[in-house]
């Protein structure tokens, strides 16, 4: 927790759970980035926290922008983004939207089928937009994340090829390759084989006649939680060395899409422990903590224990005992950790505050609006 987060705290005066987020720990993250991987552009995932101070701030630092539908592009463009700083980088997108997204100046566009690539082409046409770009996402398998991705985005390797020839013969210009290694990715190493595959499309596809130009590299650059993380040198030392050995001489231009680790570590909840009880009066020794936020306020990515968020209380220094943590809502998949208990200091009780950390990604986005006749998280950006 940041001076200027615990300050903020001890003048609030509000009820209910809220989560806070330092500027200052967002600039420092964006210069890492930028120092890491120098001829990379970063185009910063909205959809992490698309408070708008946030990406006024990133937009003022010259950052671009990964947005995943419309309404993301028009926030980055509110900021301050021109619309070359933005691709938009869902898979899964309404024509409408595509041409609603040409007509506000954006010209760089995902896709993993050739259905995807018809529907861009038919929005070209209708809006006469030029110098459409596309990018096709691959599957990687995403080993060493704690938070891998589905197969819901990307195809097979092999596949990739044939959808960028197919945007060639549709008027589009078949720019490059994209994947992701898994959210909260651990292993410094596991762009290799995902730039391996890369490599290969590039070959492919001269070949076939078709230049591309670059490699979207994705996000999964991780925030520290519990367990300890490289440092984002680490990362850029690693990546740089994998494109080295799969692309020589021949560099392609390389983008990053950093959301959690660009805003994570920024952030913190403040929430209130409403009930402490046990199930049995047997020794069972576990008890249940039930906090003012839960699964549906925020704390989505809490789903299957995936992450497990450093909690802080002001008895930390007492001896602690194991806890089921779980949210205030009536639904009983509104279990933080039971899985594997989380310890909580015996002394512990109903109306205490407890810091959770590590919380500016993916909480105030997750948060459900009015789901039981809870507001949503309140959020406050310093």
């Amino acid at each position: 927790m940041t001076e200027r987060i615990r300050e903020f705290l001890r003048n609030r005066r509000e009820d209910g759970p809220c989560v806070v987020v330092d500027l200052e720990v967002v600039r420092d993250n964006y210069a890492k980035f930028a120092r890491a991987l120098p001829d990379t552009r970063v185009f910063y995932a909205v959809k992490a926290n698309p408070d708008p101070a946030v990406l006024k701030l990133l937009a003022d630092l010259g950052s671009c922008f990964d947005t995943a539908s419309v309404v993301e592009i028009e926030l980055a463009l509110a900021a301050g983004a021109t619309p070359e700083r933005i691709s938009f980088g869902n898979t899964i997108k309404k024509e409408r939207d595509i041409a609603r997204a040409l007509e506000l100046g954006v010209r760089l566009f995902a896709v993993d089928c050739e259905v995807e690539v018809e529907k861009i082409a038919r929005a070209k046409a209708l809006t006469g937009a030029e110098d459409v770009r596309v990018f096709c996402r691959i599957l990687c398998d995403g080993a060493g994340a704690e938070w891998p991705l589905s197969r819901k985005f990307g195809c097979v390797p092999e596949m990739a090829t044939d959808v960028l020839e197919h945007a060639c013969r549709l008027g589009l210009e078949a720019y490059g390759v994209s994947f992701h290694v898994g959210s909260q990715q651990r292993n410094t190493e596991a762009w290799d084989g995902a730039l391996a595959s890369a490599a290969e499309i590039f070959r492919e596809c001269r070949e076939r006649g078709i230049h591309l130009s670059m490699v979207n590299l994705g996000g999964g650059f991780p925030t520290k939680y519990l367990k300890t993380v490289p440092m984002v040198e680490a990362y850029g030392q690693s990546i740089f060395q994998a494109l080295s050995r799969h692309f020589g001489n021949r560099l392609p231009e390389t983008i990053i899409e950093p959301g959690r680790g660009m805003v994570g570590n920024a952030g913190l909840i403040e929430a209130e422990v409403v009930l402490i009880s046990k199930k049995s009066r047997d020794e069972d020794e576990v008890r249940w903590v039930y906090l003012d936020i839960g699964k549906f306020g925020g704390l989505a990515e809490t789903m299957d224990e995936s992450i497990r968020y450093p909690i802080r209380t002001e008895h930390d220094g007492d001896r602690k005992i194991p806890c089921v943590l779980a949210g205030p809502t009536c639904d009983s998949a509104d279990v933080l950790y039971e899985r594997e208990p989380y310890f909580l200091p015996v002394s512990l009780e109903i109306g205490d505050k407890v810091l959770i950390e590590g919380t500016g990604a993916y909480t105030t986005t997750y948060s459900a609006n009015h789901f039981n006749g809870f507001p949503p998280l309140k959020s406050y950006v310093i």
